[in-house]
């Protein structure tokens, strides 16, 4: 379950991290009250279920109550990346001396948390580990142990040291907080030095739905962007990412392989989807359809490993939602009734690759290069 900025904030609160002044505004008159109640320049952050909501124009700076209004009557109602927008987040602008970013995840490998930290805040982590990887640190936690001090002090060595000790309380609050709400990732970007001490900036929690029943829990209804709530009902597994190349294959092992092959080959996935086994055309052509509408990708891999999943059916799907795609459309078909279903890709203009290395290269070729 992910939560909107604004549960983030709320359970930040609880656990003592500190956050700028402000409240939640779902019409302008509010929005303009808020900004007068703290009497001085705001931010307007649109709650919405998808990222890269600044870069959409999701995030509106105002200096006066009458610019609040003004931006929230523009941002109410307003179409991010597919979701509307119901609701903003109004909090006092803050004065940055410096960011940071202070994240918690799971390790599956190591099967233990893993904090996270960068003195350079405020942007992507991952292109910050792309770019400059020394200048990301990371301290596993053994369950049993917590977030010992010594650790803590390994973890957060790069920071000023007159900022560490800062940093470690509030590493210590966010340990707490992932650990009581079962939490799969808690993330402050950017974590900001003020005149006022640290402060959060953002808010990103995902809590595990599996957790047992618990009444904290019941206050949280998780909001899905249209495309997510379309392949819910669909019973596809469907993560938007923030890339621009479409991934679809069956079976999810085999779907992040084909995303872990995009990023080696240099491109960036749009989304995470899996038909799952035995899947028909109709089932095909409504995921293909899907990804193309709620991503708008560059590009787009189909990887399909045929077991119980006929290759021939596949191929169908694809065709019939291929005919009115503007993208190009890369497939890897392997396994029961993959001579039929070549034979149709073929027939209709799609030549399917042989190897999933070769079907991730020329996917993200085909991106750059643009056209169909």
């Amino acid at each position: 379950m992910k939560l909107l900025e604004w549960q983030g904030r709320e359970l930040f609160r609880e656990y003592g991290i500190p956050v700028p002044a402000g409240d939640l505004a779902e019409s302008p008159e509010r929005a303009e009250e808020i900004t007068s109640s703290l009497g001085r320049p705001v931010v307007l952050k649109a709650q919405v279920p998808v990222g890269g909501r600044g870069k959409a124009g999701g995030v509106v700076a105002a200096a006066t109550p009458l610019e609040a209004r003004e931006a929230a009557a523009s941002l109410l109602g307003k179409e991010i990346r597919g979701a509307v927008v119901q609701r903003l987040l109004v909090v006092e602008r803050m004065e940055v001396r410096s960011e940071h970013y202070l994240g918690l995840t799971i390790d599956r490998s190591r099967r233990m948390p893993v904090f996270i930290y960068s003195p350079e805040g405020g942007v992507e982590i991952e292109e910050v580990a792309r770019a400059r990887p020394e200048a990301v640190f990371r301290e596993h936690i053994p369950p049993l142990e917590g977030p010992s001090g010594f650790r803590l002090r390994r973890l957060l060595s790069a920071a000023p040291r007159g900022m560490r000790s800062g940093l470690m309380e509030i590493a210590g609050k966010l340990y707490r907080l992932f650990r009581d709400y079962e939490a799969t990732l808690v993330e402050i970007n950017p974590l900001a030095e003020t005149s006022e001490g640290l402060v959060a900036l953002d808010a990103k929690v995902i809590i595990d739905e599996d957790h047992s029943p618990d009444p904290k829990f019941s206050r949280f209804q998780e909001e899905l962007g249209p495309g997510e709530r379309e392949a819910r009902e669909a019973g596809f597994s469907y993560v938007p990412l923030e890339g621009d190349i479409g991934v679809i294959g069956n079976g999810a092992g085999l779907v992040m392989a084909t995303l872990d092959l995009v990023v080696q080959a240099g491109g960036k996935p749009a989304c995470f989807l899996d038909i799952g086994g035995g899947a028909r055309a109709e089932r095909v052509r409504r995921a293909v359809e899907l990804v193309l509408r709620d991503r708008h990708p560059k590009s787009l891999f189909v990887n399909v490993f045929g077991g119980i999943t006929r290759c021939d059916e596949v191929a169908q799907g694809l065709v019939e939602a291929a005919s009115g795609a503007e993208i190009p459309i890369v497939v890897r078909l392997v396994g029961t009734n993959q001579e039929a279903g070549v034979e149709i890709l073929r027939r209709a203009g799609l030549s399917p690759v042989e190897t999933m290395e070769e079907g991730a290269a020329l996917a993200v070729r085909k991106a750059v290069e643009g056209g169909p």
